[in-house]
């Protein structure tokens, strides 16, 4: 809803309706987001219902058309996601090698992926994160590629699946929040 001025002595002349947030509310919820998709590489922690939560909170506030599609959208996807994930073959991180450096550098490549390629650059940012982290333990290319593989077949398509799927929810979100 757009904002009205007014000649009042309101706040620099504006009237905000009292559901509305404020940019320290949207830091909040953005601030929510994030941890989220760092919930996402980090077993035990939801980061999918992190990422949901925060939407939540911001759509309950915003009460636009803009904020209940992509409440709706987004709880579909997540549900879709929980889905997927449940049903790929179950593989414990420990015995793959998946160690919380690798997933800090695959979480690291991804979002840079996704910056740099929105959507569709978060699955190479992913894996070329596990590359540079194996490539700097192993030193060299093929036992990086080797190793990248084994971690890809063992937790890391679970942890990408569950990544990606936030990464859109908050990319999402900031679109609507910067151009909506």
């Amino acid at each position: 809803m757009p904002e009205r001025r007014s000649a009042g002595p309101a706040r620099g002349g504006v009237i905000r309706h009292p559901w509305q947030m404020g940019v320290w509310q949207l830091l909040l919820v953005g601030l929510v987001m994030v941890l989220g998709v760092v919930g996402a590489l980090l077993p035990g922690v939801p980061g999918r219902w992190l990422v949901w939560a925060a939407l939540l909170w911001w759509s309950l506030h915003e009460r636009t058309g803009l904020a209940w599609v992509l409440l709706v959208a987004a709880t579909a996807l997540l549900l879709v996601d929980q889905v997927v994930v449940w049903l790929l073959p179950s593989r414990r991180a420990r015995g793959t090698g998946m160690s919380r450096r690798i997933a800090l550098w695959a979480g690291l490549g991804s979002v840079a992926g996704f910056l740099l390629l929105p959507v569709v650059g978060a699955v190479p940012g992913f894996l070329g994160g596990i590359y540079l982290a194996e490539r700097r333990r192993l030193g060299g290319h093929g036992e990086a590629v080797a190793s990248t593989r084994a971690v890809m077949r063992g937790a890391g398509t679970g942890a990408l699946v569950e990544l990606l799927a936030c990464l859109l929810v908050a990319g999402a979100w900031l679109g609507a929040v910067v151009w909506g």
